[in-house]
């Protein structure tokens, strides 16, 4: 297998990756500072305020996401399966 195959299919791997775990980390985020500004705003500091919503929040993301991701994955995996002869020379 050559360098250039092997650094495709990192960099095609890496992006499956970031675009399946990508929303669920967007909506963490989003969660978690809209959260940590409201904890300022009040001066509550409790420190497990933010993993229960955060919890909910990924769960609810990924359910609705799942349909797509199930694409992302399932169209890689194709690719990968489909060019198993390439890799092997």
């Amino acid at each position: 297998m050559e360098q250039a195959m092997v650094i495709k299919l990192a960099k095609d791997a890496l992006q499956v990756t970031l675009m399946v775990a990508g929303p669920m980390l967007v909506a963490s985020l989003i969660i978690g500072i809209t959260i940590s500004i409201l904890q300022v705003v009040t001066s509550i500091q409790d420190m497990t305020l933010t993993f229960i919503p955060k919890i909910i929040t990924v769960f609810v993301v990924f359910l609705f996401a799942f349909p797509w991701i199930m694409h992302i994955m399932i169209s890689y995996a194709a690719r990968l399966f489909g060019n198993l002869e390439t890799f092997a020379r």
